[in-house]
């Protein structure tokens, strides 16, 4: 099976849920237009605060199926 999961994706993850960064912060956003909500990594590089998006909330807008095109809650 096939997957859409990166290194980039699992390390995120893992910083995440390891409890070792305290660098992690809720960001109120926009995603194509609608109302949504990301996780961001904040940190400083010369003096100023880069803000990474890790992952971002669901709308309604989006499309959200599995790597095989199956809708989310779509398993009967």
């Amino acid at each position: 099976m096939s997957t859409h999961i990166t290194n980039d994706h699992v390390s995120a993850f893992e910083a995440l849920t390891s409890g070792e960064y305290s660098n992690f912060a809720l960001l109120s956003c926009h995603v194509n237009g609608a109302p949504a909500a990301a996780i961001v990594a904040v940190n400083e590089d010369a003096g100023e605060y880069r803000i990474t998006p890790l992952f971002v909330s669901v709308t309604p807008e989006m499309d959200l199926t599995d790597h095989d095109g199956v809708p989310a809650g779509g398993v009967s």
